[in-house]
């Protein structure tokens, strides 16, 4: 066998190994946004200007834009991550990126999945370091949400 044949041949193909299909499904909510918002006057702003403004881009009929919004609510489902876990994760990203209704919407979704103050300020932890200083100002405000709806 000639030496640079065997080192150059491609490898044989190999099919992927069959997955089974991703079982997708709604997350069980501890607290309703209505829950929430009558906890927080922060989240109650929020979520009374975020479904006034919703209902302003549903009327425009924009077909991309709905299926955008669809895909963002499905990556949010229960699947092989659990959707605390998916939050948390948008938190940070959110935080990073430097987005206060990203941060509001995600703090929100967390509180009402069951995670824990101390989850949601250790998840802000990493977003600090990941996004830098410039991230404090938001994390203010995140503080603020969190001391409304954890005390």
């Amino acid at each position: 066998m000639n030496a640079t044949t065997s080192e150059h041949q491609a490898p044989a193909e190999r099919s992927a190994p069959e997955r089974p299909a991703q079982e997708r499904k709604e997350p069980t909510y501890l607290f309703t946004e209505k829950y929430v918002a009558d906890k927080s006057e922060i989240a109650r702003r929020f979520i009374e200007t975020r479904a006034r403004l919703n209902a302003n881009v549903d009327k425009a009929g924009n077909f991309l834009l709905k299926r955008f919004y669809n895909i963002d609510h499905n990556v949010y489902l229960e699947g092989t991550l659990p959707a605390k876990t998916k939050e948390l994760m948008g938190l940070v990203a959110s935080a990073s990126l430097r987005c206060d209704d990203c941060i509001y919407y995600h703090a929100i979704q967390a509180y009402r999945l069951g995670v824990t103050r101390a989850e949601q300020e250790e998840s802000l932890n990493v977003a600090l370091v990941v996004g830098g200083s410039i991230v404090i100002p938001h994390l203010r405000r995140a503080y603020a949400l969190l001391e409304e709806m954890y005390g």
